[in-house]
């Protein structure tokens, strides 16, 4: 199932789902202050600085986002860039929650045609974790399974907000040739209601479950934007060696678990605190901001360098050869990103210490483009050009 682009439609109907469930889980009182307090920005910075980039200043002068954007790309872009940094994150999350999400999907299934989803996607709840299950055939075992951690800096997202863009790349993959494509999305526990290592033990416990539902670790795929991708990197460490950090699981993961056939990457958060991670003009991150849900994810007062927390900290050739994937990991990224030169940093010592390691990154690209294009672009190639080129990497690899 691939559906068409977002559209203004779709957009005023996210909002009144989105009030509705801030009035109920923020409160009036506190959802109308948050509102007074966007308000300059709505009616004064943002019509300024869209207008005065796009229109008046020379395209060589303008951020380099904006000079491959749409009018729609730079406007929520600049939107989001906003949101984050002056947001409260309770806000936050229910933006990215089932009760927004969910309603929203089904409502952009109805303007496209489909009074049921035509592909199988059931919820998976058990005491160790949580997800959502989609196969083409729940019958048959799958052919080929990704295993997705959603992003939201620890603090926010869903597996519920992300289900459009898995269900397309589902269908994308069975495009590719595959028979019985299957994905599960973990939803892991979010900060503050738990820290590490709760959501590590719950990405463990997901992956055993995977391994039980697929029967050959060789068909499973690992994958994660942004924070997931930093709890797929903690749990290939994980992997890698069991012992080494065993009095930090709690006893979780004692026997030794086959790694996964493949991994693919999507702006991975590498190292939780970096003074590497740098603000650009065209991302919407903020370094001062990812500290702070950084440090709220390790426990506060926690070190936040210890490798199964910030893999990225982890310097042990040894251990990321055991950890690596049997057909080696894939990263994109975009080039404007905050986490770019992390994200490089690790390709390079990976690459020069013959790990199995490849990379892509998006010229002028922000973080998590292949997810966010999806939902901003409006001509079909362009919204699927991040999720193809996965999909082309799996398929050379599983």
């Amino acid at each position: 199932m691939i559906l068409g682009p977002v559209s203004y439609l779709d957009c005023i109907v996210f909002c009144v789902f989105l009030a509705l469930q801030l009035l109920i889980h923020v409160g009036l009182i506190e959802t109308v202050g948050v509102v007074l307090q966007c308000l300059p920005f709505l009616l004064f910075k943002l019509p300024y600085g869209f207008i005065h980039e796009r229109y008046l200043v020379k395209p060589a002068d303008q951020t380099p986002f904006v000079q491959q954007a749409s009018q729609f790309e730079d406007f929520v872009i600049r939107c989001v860039r906003y949101a984050f940094a002056n947001v409260p994150p309770k806000v936050g999350r229910v933006f990215f929650s089932k009760p927004v999400a969910l309603p929203f999907l089904r409502f952009r299934m109805l303007r496209h045609g489909y009074l049921n989803c035509p592909v199988h996607w059931h919820e998976y709840n058990d005491k160790r974790f949580k997800g959502i299950w989609m196969i083409q055939d729940p019958m048959k075992k799958p052919d080929v399974c990704i295993y997705y951690a959603h992003g939201g800096g620890f603090s926010m997202g869903s597996s519920y907000f992300y289900l459009e863009f898995l269900l397309t790349w589902l269908s994308l993959l069975g495009e590719a040739g595959y028979r019985n494509p299957a994905i599960f999305a973990l939803e892991y526990t979010l900060v503050p209601d738990s820290s590490f290592p709760t959501q590590l033990e719950e990405t463990i416990a997901g992956y055993e479950h995977v391994l039980s539902m697929t029967g050959d670790p060789d068909k499973v795929c690992l994958s994660g934007d942004s924070a997931g991708a930093t709890l797929v990197l903690s749990l290939l460490l994980h992997l890698g060696n069991l012992g080494r950090h065993s009095e930090k699981m709690d006893g979780v993961g004692s026997w030794q678990l086959a790694k996964p056939g493949f991994a693919v990457l999507i702006s991975p958060w590498v190292t939780l605190v970096s003074d590497k991670h740098r603000n650009t003009a065209s991302d919407y991150l903020d370094a001062g901001h990812l500290h702070r849900y950084a440090h709220q994810y390790s426990g506060q007062d926690a070190p936040t360098d210890d490798p199964l927390l910030s893999p990225g900290d982890c310097r042990d050739v040894s251990w990321w050869r055991k950890a690596c994937p049997t057909r080696g990991i894939y990263v994109a990224y975009g080039a404007e990103e905050v986490f770019a030169p992390e994200v490089e940093d690790l390709v390079r010592f990976l690459k020069d210490n013959d790990v199995k390691v490849g990379s892509r990154e998006e010229a002028r690209g922000i973080h998590a483009w292949p997810v966010a294009s999806l939902f901003l672009s409006s001509q079909p190639e362009k919204r699927q050009k991040g999720l193809k080129a996965l999909v082309g990497e799996i398929k050379i690899n599983i």
